[in-house]
């Protein structure tokens, strides 16, 4: 991007996003399941957040990922989810209806056939910010019966920036969980 347009889209608030290759920094944790313990890893990172946990989920049923993202919140981390429309609706026992009961915000992702994301940002705006990324659903099958890839990377400020703004211009585009679901 030119200098100038950089300029304006900073003056109007507007998000910058990554326009090229980001530097090779920080460190890379592979994970495939279902040999290795994807979700023991997740749930390590999840457990040393101390600012932000962003979730882009596309399919969640992990009970284990619910419970660490409410005892993130009950530590005071501030939790946000975004998640895929139709597979929220399609289970009416996703942990994501108890979470938005417990007061963490969701939304949910309706302009898109599948909002099919599955990232974790932690502490995204911290220097030791991590970004948790791959093919892997936030779902028991993802462990335990699917064959997935996860990325755990740690320490790259510009990719979780990058995330970040990524995670922000989907939210712009989504609904409140009430929306989808009035009391």
């Amino acid at each position: 991007m030119k200098l100038a347009t950089l300029l304006l889209l900073a003056w109007l608030g507007l998000p910058v996003l990554a326009a090229g290759p980001l530097p090779a920094i920080g460190t890379v944790e592979v994970l495939f399941t279902p040999w290795d313990d994807a979700e023991g890893a997740l749930l390590q990172a999840i457990q040393q957040a101390r600012q932000t946990i962003h979730v882009q989920a596309f399919a969640f049923t992990s009970r284990n990922i619910a419970k660490a993202l409410s005892q993130a919140r009950s530590r005071g981390v501030s939790v946000r989810v975004l998640a895929d429309r139709e597979q929220t609706v399609r289970n009416e026992r996703s942990p994501l209806h108890g979470l938005h009961s417990e007061g963490i915000p969701v939304w949910l992702e309706v302009r898109y056939a599948s909002a099919h994301n599955k990232v974790i940002l932690i502490d995204a705006e911290e220097k030791d910010s991590v970004v948790v990324t791959g093919s892997y659903n936030f779902t028991f099958s993802a462990q335990a019966r699917n064959a997935e890839n996860l990325l755990i990377l740690r320490g790259n400020a510009p990719l979780a920036r990058a995330y970040l703004e990524n995670w922000r211009r989907h939210r712009t585009d989504a609904i409140a969980y009430a929306e989808a679901f009035p009391s």
